[in-house]
Formats: structure tokens, C-alpha cells, sequence
């Protein structure tokens, strides 16, 4: 059953990175991620025992002694090393949009007939080309790991490609020995480590989407009531027929409808001497400004400039820091 699991997560990570395409440009470095998920699906899915021997009988005898599983596992690593490299070549500064395409296609065509002669003749030829092309994708991960969405997906596919350059190299080590066929459950497979490199593969793959999901959704929970609460004074600001579909568009909605309606309440923009610039601290200001939208006649005057977003803080990050002020603010009548 984990064989399956794993396969079937993997799928599920190279489904989500075809609907990717089809909402945004098809580039170049989108198309090889969606062959590179889709190669380790493939790989993840022949690996499993009950489909390995139905590849087997269709060549009973294998190809020079090798059964024909082995032969299409090592293969399909070697596309998704192959087209992991079209990804890590578009990363470099020095490989323009224009020679992407190119380099591109001449990656594809060393990796088609390096996988023809891994399936047809030599399976440790196709894990010695495997192997150094995830020292490459490796060298250039470390180059752009940050502490973003993104370099945190890179992290998490590079993890993925060392371990796979790893099991490349032990699986050469094995074939030079020539010992025999690795089968699930046998010494020489290593399947726990090929499901975690498929897993992080996968995650890294599709990290972005999920972390911008669960912050959408994190933000929308913590943004909940500061919302109910200026929608039901102002519900001009509420646009349209039917709500945004997915998280992320609700998210930006509700951050946009908020700043609307404070913006009305503010008097549409005025700005008063007596009120005076805001306070430099974003905490400070957060916290009367979450006391005026609780309670416009409370004693807390604001006005427009006091509700623009602080230099260096965006709509979301100010609009959270008021939605927590506000959630632990009381009114005034109430201390």
C-alpha cells in the first residue's frame, strides 16, 4: 500500500503542475517541471512490485539480463534528471530567454537517446548520466535557495535531486559489482530513500501553491471579524455577484473591501490637522487605529493618512497587524 501512496501523491503533485500551466504562460522551465513530476510519477509507479511484474512479462527474458522494470525505473530518473537540468539551466544569469529554448531542446535530445540506450542496452549508462546532471541541478539549487515561497520550494526539490543523485550512485556502485536485480524488500532497492526523493521532489514542486493557499487561508481566519464588522457598516465596498473562487483572490478581496470601507469611514480621504501624523510605531498605530474601527465615536480620531499602509508594510501585512490589534482590543465602554 505505501508503494501506492507514494505514487499516487506524486501524480497528484504532477496534476497540479499541468493545471498550472493552463492558467499561466507555458514556459519553457514550466513545461520541463511538469515532464520532470511526471517522469518521477512514472518512475514511483513502475517501482511498484504488482506493476513491476506485469512490465517484467512483457518481456519475459529482459534485455541482457536485465528485466525490463529495472530498465524503465532507471529510465524514467534519467528524464526527470534531464528535465530538471532545462529548469536549472534557465536559472543561471547567463542563459538568456532567447538560447532557452535551445539549450533546451538540446537537452532533450542528449536525454532521448541517452534514455533509449538505458532501456535498450545499458541500464548503468542511464545512472551515470543521472548522476552528474543532479550534481548540476544540485550546484545550481544551492545558488538560489532564500527564505521565500520559492526558495523554499527550491530546498525542498533540490533535497529531493541529492538524494536521487545519492541512489544514482550506489545503484552504479551495485551494477559495476553486477550483482543482481534490486527488487522491493531486497539489500540493493533502497526504496524508503527513492519514496523520500520522489515525496520531496513532488512537494517542492507544487510548495508555492500550497503556501500561498494556507497563507491565504491563515489570513483570511485571522481577518474574519475586523471584515464582518466594516462589510456590515459599509457594504457598498462588497463588488460583484459572486465571490472569488479560491483563497487567494478571497484574501486579497477581503483586504481590499477592509481598506475601502475604513476609507469611508475616514470621511473618503480627509485629512485632519487636529488628528496629526500617525504614530512611527506599526504596533502603535495598528492598535488605535483597531480601537477607531471598533468604535468610530470612541475617542480615537484617525483619517486618511493614519490609514494608508506604513512605509516598508503592505496592505496584507497592515491590515493583519490591524485585524490583531482589533482582536485584542477591547471597546472603550467595555475597560
Amino acid at each position: 500500500m505505501t508503494f501506492w501512496l507514494g505514487a499516487l501523491v506524486i501524480w497528484m503533485a504532477a496534476g497540479a503542475r499541468v493545471g498550472r500551466v493552463l492558467v499561466k504562460p507555458a514556459t519553457t522551465a514550466r513545461l520541463a517541471i511538469v515532464l520532470a513530476v511526471a517522469s518521477v510519477a512514472a518512475a514511483a509507479t513502475a517501482a511498484i512490485p504488482e506493476v513491476a511484474v506485469t512490465v517484467d512479462h512483457l518481456l519475459p527474458g529482459g534485455v541482457d539480463g536485465r528485466p525490463l522494470a529495472e530498465r524503465v525505473v532507471a529510465a524514467a530518473w534519467l528524464m526527470f534528471a534531464v528535465a530538471t537540468s532545462v529548469v536549472a539551466a534557465a536559472a543561471w544569469p547567463i542563459v538568456s530567454r532567447r538560447n532557452l529554448r535551445k539549450i533546451a531542446a538540446s537537452i532533450y535530445a542528449a536525454g532521448l537517446a541517452a534514455v533509449v540506450v538505458t532501456v535498450g542496452w545499458s541500464v548503468l549508462f542511464g545512472w551515470a548520466v543521472t548522476l552528474p546532471a543532479c550534481g548540476f541541478v544540485a550546484i545550481t539549487g544551492l545558488r538560489n535557495l532564500d527564505w521565500t515561497a520559492l526558495g523554499r520550494g527550491i530546498a525542498l526539490y533540490t533535497s529531493g535531486t541529492v538524494v536521487v543523485g545519492v541512489l544514482a550512485a550506489l545503484s552504479i556502485r551495485r551494477l559495476a559489482r553486477d550483482e543482481p536485480p534490486a527488487r522491493p524488500g531486497t539489500p540493493g532497492w533502497f526504496w524508503p530513500a527513492w519514496q523520500v526523493a520522489g515525496l520531496f521532489v513532488a512537494l517542492g514542486a507544487v510548495w508555492i501553491v500550497i503556501e500561498l493557499w494556507a497563507r491565504a487561508r491563515l489570513l483570511l481566519r485571522r481577518i474574519r471579524v475586523l471584515h464582518r464588522t466594516l462589510i456590515g457598516r459599509f457594504p457598498e465596498v462588497v463588488t460583484g455577484d459572486k465571490p472569488a473562487s479560491t483563497a487567494q483572490l478571497r484574501a486579497s478581496d477581503h483586504v481590499t473591501q477592509i481598506m475601502d470601507a475604513m476609507y469611508l469611514q475616514s470621511g473618503g480621504g480627509v485629512e485632519l490637522v487636529a488628528v496629526g501624523p500617525p504614530p512611527a510605531s506599526v504596533a502603535e498605530r495598528a492598535d488605535l487605529v483597531a480601537r477607531w474601527a471598533r468604535d468610530p465615536s470612541g475617542g480615537v480620531a484617525v483619517d486618511a493618512r493614519w490609514i494608508a499602509p506604513p512605509e516598508g508594510v503592505g496592505p496584507r501585512g497592515w491590515v493583519r497587524a490591524i485585524a490583531r490589534a482589533y482582536r485584542t482590543t477591547p471597546a472603550e465602554g467595555s475597560r
